[in-house]
């Protein structure tokens, strides 16, 4: 069972490049949230779902942090789902840069995915920490 916002459009300021994190880009963002909605499946019970505007807004303050590297974003936001809704026991994410700084470049976008079990995102994170 999951939970799935798809196709999300932001413009933020992510990139290596200095011209990147100054003008900016568009980007598309998929992210689907495991969890178990029987209950709200049986019953019409909405205390029992996550609300997908309160996943947005997650998502959407984290978009507009700049990083300079993708990889970190979408790391920031599973770390930040994961944080706010313990219901989430994995999270697949997206991320994609529609229209890279790659000379004669054609294509839809370069970007990364990432699927974390809770337990193996938490593990993830303490190691980080010792670091």
């Amino acid at each position: 069972m999951r939970i799935v916002l798809s196709s999300l459009r932001f413009y933020a300021y992510h990139g290596v490049f200095q011209q990147e994190r100054t003008v900016g880009a568009f980007y598309t963002l998929d992210i689907a949230i495991d969890m178990d909605f029987t209950q709200a499946m049986l019953n019409d019970d909405i205390t029992r779902i996550l609300n997908y505007a309160d996943v947005y807004k997650v998502v959407k303050a984290e978009m507009q942090v700049p990083s300079r590297l993708l990889e970190h974003v979408a790391g920031r936001i599973v770390e930040t789902v994961f944080t706010h809704f313990n219901q989430a026991t994995a999270i697949s994410l997206r991320l994609m840069k529609e229209k890279p700084p790659i000379t004669s470049f054609d294509g839809n976008g370069c970007g990364v995915e990432m699927n974390f079990s809770r337990e193996k995102f938490l593990t993830l994170i303490k190691n980080r920490k010792k670091c």
